[in-house]
C-alpha cells in the first residue's frame, strides 16, 4: 500500500504549520495504535449503494456543517443533525420514488482548507487563520490560533463519540436509512495513521465511510490524491472552475483504475455564473473514458459573496440556479445528476440569504458558523425541493 510520506506531507499546501514536529510524530504514532473508527465492510456497503446512484437508480444527499465543532459531539446535538438529514432524505425518496444514499459531513469534519494563512484584523495587523478544531481554536487570540497536534487525538475521540451516537440512533431505523460518515481528507497526520488493512489486504481509511479531496488539494501528483488512490473507500473530488477535461480524465484513471461502479464521485462546485460553459466539456471528457463516475452538485462553495457587514454569505437564488444548470448539463449528456452536497444545520441560523440585495449589514443576527455560511432548516428544505422537482420533471 503506497501513501504519501512525511517529506511530501511537510510541503503540501493546506497542511498547518505545526510548531512541534516531534510532538506531531508522537501523535501520529498514537493514532496508528488506535482502533478503527469505521469497519471496512461498512465502507464497501456504501460503495455498492453509490453504484446504484451511478446507474441512475438512487440519489445522494450529503450535508452538514462547514466545520464541525468539538463541542457538538454531544448526543443531543448529533441527533438533531441526523434528524435533519433523515427528514430531507425522506423528502427526496418520497418525491422521486428512489432510494437515497445519505451522508453527513459528520464525525470528522474538524479541519478546513483556507484561501489565506492569515485573517486581517479591523484595527490593522493579522491573525493566523482558523483551520478547524482539529488544528487550532476559533477565538480571535494569537495563542488560540497556534496549531496544536494534541487536537488530532481529540478529533479522534470526538469522532468516536459521534459515531457511537449514530450507531445507537441507527437501531431505530432499517439499513436503507443508514447515515454514513464523511469528511474531507485534508489533515495527512490524522488520515495516514488511521489507514488499516482489510481482510483481503487492501488499505482502507478507517476514519470515515466516504472521503473527498478538496479543490485546493486535488493535484494529481500530490499526496492527497495518492492517499485517496491507496484506499478502497468510495471517494470524491471537488471540481471547481480551474478544472480542465484533462485533469478530470487523469483523476478518474488514478482513482478508479479498476472501473468500480460507486468508487468515485465528482462533486461540482463551479458557481452559478460559470457552470454553464465550464462543466459541459468536463462531463463529456469523463464520459468518453467509460470510467463510472457519480456526479454530485455542491451549489454552495462557488457562490460565496461578502455582505455589506463583511460576513460571508450565499444566496438561495444562486444556489438554485447552479443546481438547475447542473441538472440540465448532465441530462443533456445522458448522465445522471446524482445528488447534492450541502453545508447546512438544523439550527435557526441566518447565514445565507434569498438574494444578493438581502445581504445588508443587519441581515445576520444569528451567524454562528466558525467558517462558511450554512443553510438553515427552511433553506435546506427549499433547496432539496428544487433539486427533487428537477429530477422528477426530467
Amino acid at each position: 500500500m503506497t501513501a504519501p510520506g512525511p517529506t511530501a506531507e511537510k510541503v503540501t499546501a493546506q497542511q498547518p504549520p505545526w510548531p512541534d514536529p516531534d510532538r506531531l510524530e508522537e501523535i501520529r504514532h498514537a493514532l496508528s495504535g488506535r482502533p478503527a473508527l469505521i469497519p471496512p465492510e461498512e465502507a464497501e456497503r456504501l460503495t455498492r449503494r453509490m453504484a446504484a446512484v451511478q446507474r441512475g437508480e438512487a440519489a445522494v444527499l450529503q450535508g452538514g456543517d462547514c466545520a464541525e465543532l468539538f463541542a457538538d459531539a454531544a448526543p443531543r446535538v448529533v441527533r438533531r443533525k441526523l434528524g435533519q438529514l433523515r427528514e430531507l432524505s425522506t423528502a427526496i425518496r418520497t418525491g422521486l420514488g428512489l432510494p437515497v444514499v445519505t451522508m453527513g459531513r459528520i464525525a470528522g469534519q474538524y479541519a478546513k482548507p483556507r484561501s489565506a494563512p492569515y485573517d486581517g484584523l479591523a484595527g490593522g495587523g493579522r491573525l493566523p487563520v482558523y483551520r478547524g478544531d482539529a488544528v487550532n481554536g476559533a477565538a480571535a487570540d494569537p495563542r488560540a490560533r497556534i496549531p496544536d497536534p494534541d487536537r488530532l487525538l481529540t478529533a479522534y475521540d470526538r469522532a468516536a463519540a459521534v459515531l457511537s451516537t449514530m450507531r445507537d440512533e441507527q437501531m431505530a431505523h432499517d439499513d436503507a436509512e443508514r447515515i454514513y460518515a464523511s469528511h474531507e481528507l485534508l489533515l495527512l497526520p490524522y488520515e495516514l495513521p488511521l489507514i488499516r488493512a482489510a481482510a483481503d489486504g487492501a488499505g482502507f481509511a478507517s476514519s470515515l465511510h466516504f472521503g473527498w479531496i478538496g479543490e485546493r488539494t486535488a493535484d494529481p501528483e500530490g499526496p492527497h490524491i495518492r492517499l485517496a488512490a491507496s484506499i478502497r473507500n468510495p471517494v470524491g473530488v471537488k471540481v471547481g472552475p480551474s478544472a480542465t477535461p484533462a485533469d478530470l480524465v487523469e483523476l478518474a484513471r488514478l482513482l478508479n483504475p479498476e472501473r468500480r461502479p460507486g468508487r468515485l464521485a465528482f462533486i461540482v462546485r463551479m458557481g452559478a455564473d460559470r457552470i454553464g460553459w465550464l462543466l459541459p466539456p468536463l462531463v463529456e471528457a469523463v464520459a468518453e473514458t467509460g470510467i463510472p463516475v457519480v456526479w454530485l452538485s455542491d451549489p454552495m462553495h462557488g457562490n460565496t459573496i461578502r455582505s455589506g457587514s463583511g460576513h460571508k454569505t450565499r444566496t438561495l437564488w444562486a444556489i438554485r440556479d447552479e443546481i438547475a444548470a447542473f441538472h440540465r448539463i448532465l441530462r443533456d449528456r445522458r448522465q445522471w445528476p446524482g445528488g447534492l452536497h450541502l453545508e447546512m444545520t438544523p439550527e435557526p441560523v441566518t447565514e445565507c440569504v434569498a438574494e444578493a440585495g438581502d445581504a445588508g449589514a443587519a441581515a445576520f443576527p444569528r451567524f454562528r458558523s466558525p467558517c462558511d455560511p450554512r443553510l438553515n432548516p427552511e433553506q435546506a428544505a427549499e433547496t432539496v425541493h428544487a433539486f427533487t422537482s428537477l429530477l422528477r420533471a426530467g
